[in-house]
């Protein structure tokens, strides 16, 4: 189920969507398009354990970013699907594409399909307006400024990345889509700064496979760049 047209021309700013397929029995498969991203992962499993890992990388913001593809395989090869969310050593993986592998492993026994859609205002008055959407519901929404939530209430003046206690209050379902908006809202911060100011992968935190210290140094932008702001043009041509 789409977005409400409503809301697809009426807001301007990060877009992000993602999709979870599942056929409950050995299949499970999840992907992801924003403007610089557009990834999938695909999980063959037995009902417990992973068997084979799938990658499709369609778009990738670094030249580095398509090596992260046989990390994340030996990684989850043979792991159970229930462990693959307390994975430690994620800053050896892309980031998004163990979240892909994460979603497709959590619903890996449900015989289900959902749709996420991710909404980030560009600012005004320093402020930003982030809601995500599920099925084209609209189930979770948060005012933050320079990464200080402003409203709702219960949880204005938290930092964004400060959200965990809270977040285990919620059902499992707002749970998975709180954390999809928090990430969605860290990486809509990128519109705000030019692509020179983030060509240089030495001066990225190591968080991610590509800003490890091994292969920043030879990390390139590749700058293959969708511009989903207006709403003209979505992900997964919606």
């Amino acid at each position: 189920m789409a977005l409400p047209s409503a809301r697809i021309s009426e807001f301007e700013g990060y877009r992000r969507s993602i999709r979870i397929d599942s056929d409950g029995r050995a299949c499970s498969f999840a992907e992801l398009e924003d403007d610089i991203h557009a990834f999938a992962v695909a999980l063959e499993h037995d009902g417990a354990a992973i068997r084979a890992v799938e990658v499709d990388i369609r778009r990738a913001p670094w030249t580095t970013c398509p090596g992260a593809e046989q990390a994340l395989k030996r990684e989850l090869t043979g792991m159970l699907l229930a462990d693959v969310r307390y994975l430690k050593d994620r800053q050896q993986q892309c980031t998004h594409l163990f979240d892909l592998a994460s979603w497709a492993a959590a619903h890996a026994l449900a015989c289900e399909h959902i749709e996420y859609d991710v909404l980030v205002s560009d600012p005004q008055d320093n402020v930003r307006h982030a809601e995500i959407w599920r099925g084209g519901k609209l189930v979770l929404e948060w005012d933050e400024a320079k990464f200080t939530l402003q409203a709702p209430p219960e949880i204005a003046g938290r930092n964004i990345f400060e959200l965990n206690d809270w977040m285990k209050g919620l059902s499992p379902e707002l749970q998975e889509a709180a954390r999809i908006l928090r990430w969605g809202n860290v990486v809509a911060n990128g519109r705000m700064r030019s692509l020179a100011e983030q060509s240089d992968a030495t001066k990225m935190p190591p968080n991610c496979y590509t800003f490890q210290p091994s292969r920043a140094e030879f990390a390139k932008r590749v700058g293959q760049i969708r511009d989903f702001s207006f709403g003209t043009e979505l992900p997964f041509g919606l």
